[in-house]
């Protein structure tokens, strides 16, 4: 009877939600991130993708190199090594020229690339709002992890202090071999989950590691409880703000101001670019001619007759402001979407939170106590304790669950608004 009390009272002080405090060093989430926005490979490839066009924008703006030209003209055929003195008309000359675009023309190319650039750049602060909510969600995703390991653990525990209590009464004849039997299945089933949920942690793991540009086995340390942030902010203040904010929604607003440059550049087509040179001659003295040097000064433009092929570019450039227009409007639609979406979500979040902590897992945990007294009595059967272990256990892994998914949609939220919310102080715990 004194070994059956010692196991009944280990198994309620095991109702606590965690066995041990784990001895690995704790992530911070902030940490994290920073390490990622510093070291991830694709965001850096994006950032001189960036330079790149920047480079480009301050070169579009420049006229082109002049020409220099140098010539010997009008040499005699039937001696073409004699370069003056037997023909006044033979003469070296040399010239510069220099093509000027119409007037506008070059300004326009410039606002062009640098709307380009500018587009560019914002699409890299999207992709690292982007990276921000991986790091996040894995992060989370891990806390939930753990904390269905420990859970697991604790069950395997008790489920063999379980076993010890039918194996002692059986063994005085009160209980049932079939009750060792179902105890040592559901420690089975544990053990089986215990595996899934430790192979998740290495995938999520080597995840977060790809996402950092750590080695893949490079080992994560636990994450600490926390409480759930609230938002304080109404959908449509949340709308308002990403629509200012979001720099996926800059990034389209550059690209459509880049395709209303590209139709005022496209109408200046109509107009012919010109060309200015200037020539000297060097002649020398031939028979009765006094070799004068002479110079020429010239002005050339081309003729804007393909007209076609000028309106197919005002028809391009028109597209592509529709385009980037009508991809503002839908991602403004998938903003209005996700705000509802996410808050609606944490909304349910947070209630089950309340409700597993406040009053289903307490309760749980009272029938399940209950049970055990019961059983030791003869009162109830194996299963209906098996059975009320089992529930708790299932509640205590919904509860943890809801808590990472909180915080997975506040994190879709935030890269939806473009927006970071107050995060609890590490460590803060929530029980």
């Amino acid at each position: 009877m004194k070994t059956l009390l010692a196991i009944i009272a280990s198994i309620i002080f095991c109702f606590a939600p965690a066995l041990a405090d784990d001895t690995r060093p704790v992530e911070t989430l902030a940490s994290l991130i920073e390490n990622a926005l510093a070291n991830n490979p694709e965001l850096k490839s994006s950032q001189a993708r960036w330079r790149m066009f920047v480079g480009r924008a301050s070169q579009a703006g420049r006229l082109d190199d002049p020409m220099f030209m140098f010539k010997l003209q009008n040499l005699l055929a039937r001696d073409p090594l004699s370069f003056g003195g037997r023909d006044p008309n033979t003469a070296k000359v040399v010239g510069i020229s220099q093509q000027l675009p119409f007037w506008g023309k070059r300004e326009l190319k410039e606002e062009i690339a640098r709307y380009e650039a500018e587009s560019y750049r914002w699409q890299i602060e999207e992709r690292r709002l982007e990276l921000k909510r991986m790091v996040k969600e894995t992060y989370y995703q891990i806390y939930a992890v753990d904390k269905a390991l420990e859970i697991v653990a604790k069950n395997i525990q008790i489920i063999g202090d379980f076993t010890t209590i039918a194996e002692s009464r059986y063994s005085v004849g009160q209980g049932a071999q079939q009750d060792i039997f179902k105890a040592g299945l559901e420690k089975s089933r544990m053990l089986d989950m215990q595996i899934t949920l430790q192979q998740q942690r290495k995938s999520l793991e080597a995840n977060l590691n790809y996402l950092l540009y750590r080695p893949a086995g490079a080992v994560v340390g636990r994450v600490a409880d926390f409480e759930l942030p609230v938002v304080a902010q109404s959908p449509d203040q949340l709308r308002e703000s990403a629509y200012q904010n979001r720099p996926q929604a800059k990034s389209l607003v550059m690209l459509a101001n880049k395709g209303m440059a590209t139709h005022r550049l496209a109408r200046k087509e109509f107009y012919p670019d010109l060309n200015l040179s200037f020539e000297y001659m060097f002649r020398e003295q031939a028979m009765e001619d006094p070799g004068y040097n002479m110079f020429t000064v010239g002005l050339t433009f081309n003729l804007p007759f393909q007209q076609e092929r000028r309106r197919a570019m005002l028809a391009e450039s028109s597209s592509e402001t529709d385009m980037a227009t009508e991809e503002l409007n839908g991602l403004k639609n998938s903003i209005g979407y996700a705000i509802n979406d996410s808050m609606a979500q944490m909304e349910r979040r947070r209630k089950l939170v309340e409700l597993y902590k406040g009053g289903i897992i307490p309760q749980a945990e009272q029938s399940l106590e209950s049970a055990i007294i019961s059983y030791r009595v003869g009162k109830v059967d194996f299963l209906t304790l098996l059975d009320g272990r089992v529930s708790l256990f299932n509640y205590e892994r919904e509860l943890y669950e809801s808590k990472a998914e909180y915080m997975m949609q506040l994190a879709r939220l935030e890269a939806a608004v473009a927006m970071d919310f107050d995060q609890p102080p590490a460590g803060t715990a929530s029980k």
